[in-house]
């Protein structure tokens, strides 16, 4: 997987909604919800104790879920 960068909250969110895409579209995730408020996002990933998730736990969350599928 390439390497991604982020220098604000922001870059990290958008991020993290591209990897939800991408495990979307790989069929690891039925479906991902994103609230935009002005100033912050949640990430809900089904199948996750329906919590929201911040910018960070849902980052690492799908990265951790590509790389499993890339390694198998």
């Amino acid at each position: 997987m390439n390497t991604q960068s982020f220098n604000n909250e922001i870059s990290l969110a958008e991020q993290a909604e591209a990897l939800g895409r991408q495990a979307l579209k790989l069929g690891l995730i039925p479906s991902f919800t994103v609230h935009h408020f002005p100033d912050s996002w949640e990430f809900y990933i089904p199948n996750d104790k329906s919590e929201a998730l911040s910018p960070e736990q849902a980052y690492l969350r799908l990265k951790k879920l590509l790389e499993k599928s890339h390694s198998k």
